[in-house]
């Protein structure tokens, strides 16, 4: 009788993305994932020690894919957008790795790559060295938290965005003026959370990097 196949590590995370294509880290299982693979769970858990350690690794091959053939090109602004509206489109092929992302966070190759042109950036900034790990985790938690709740938006399916779509309307256009005065004011003006989510996502970056410039004028140029 022949023996299982033997997966590589590769196949098993090709076969886990595709898996969390159709599911969600709740729902997500190794066991589910060994069926998929016509394998056993104990082969799967020679190469990762856990789910949760699967989810990162997985999580961990979109940060990796979004620093291909990247360039650390203009100022430390322009470095940070750059990276991060790459790694929003990355995610973005693939929303349900997002709220992996998110939740788990990742410690592998990809990772390190991503944290590494951050603090060169904000190093290039002119921050003190003291302050840089303290702005680089705000920038992160805000980058993933942004990154995190697109890919929730982007994840429902057509049905569901036009059922909420009619849900804001009559919530928003129907308010009562009396009990929700400013909701009846601005409402034809207010836009929905799935509308034009990259330009948002854009200016809230580009406001927190101003914040940091303004830390940078503050304390003034690094070593000074």
């Amino acid at each position: 009788m022949a023996g299982r196949r033997r997966w590589t590590t590769e196949e098993i995370l090709d076969a886990a993305a595709e898996l969390l294509r159709t599911s969600d880290a709740d729902s997500f299982s190794v066991r589910k994932l060994a069926a998929v693979l016509g394998t056993d769970s104990s082969s799967l858990y020679r190469h990762f020690r856990s789910k949760t350690e699967l989810l990162r690794a997985v999580a961990d091959r979109i940060l990796l894919a979004s620093m291909d053939d990247y360039r650390a090109e203009g100022d430390w602004k322009q470095r940070v957008t750059a990276l991060a509206l790459r790694v929003r489109e990355a995610f973005g092929r693939q929303p349900q790795l997002a709220a992996v992302w998110g939740r788990y966070a990742s410690g592998g190759a990809g990772s390190r790559l991503v944290m590494e042109e951050v603090l060169q950036s904000l190093r290039a900034a002119g921050l003190p060295d003291e302050e840089i790990p303290a702005h680089y985790h705000r920038l992160a938690v805000l980058v993933v938290a942004l990154i995190a709740s697109e890919a929730g938006v982007g994840s429902i399916t057509e049905e569901e965005y036009e059922q909420g779509m009619e849900l804001f309307r009559v919530a928003v256009l129907g308010a009562d003026p009396e009990r929700f005065p400013a909701l009846a004011h601005f409402g034809r003006d207010v836009r929905p959370l799935g509308a034009d989510r990259r330009a948002a996502f854009e200016e809230i970056l580009a406001a927190h990097l101003a914040h940091i410039e303004a830390a940078v004028d503050k304390s003034g140029p690094a070593g000074s």
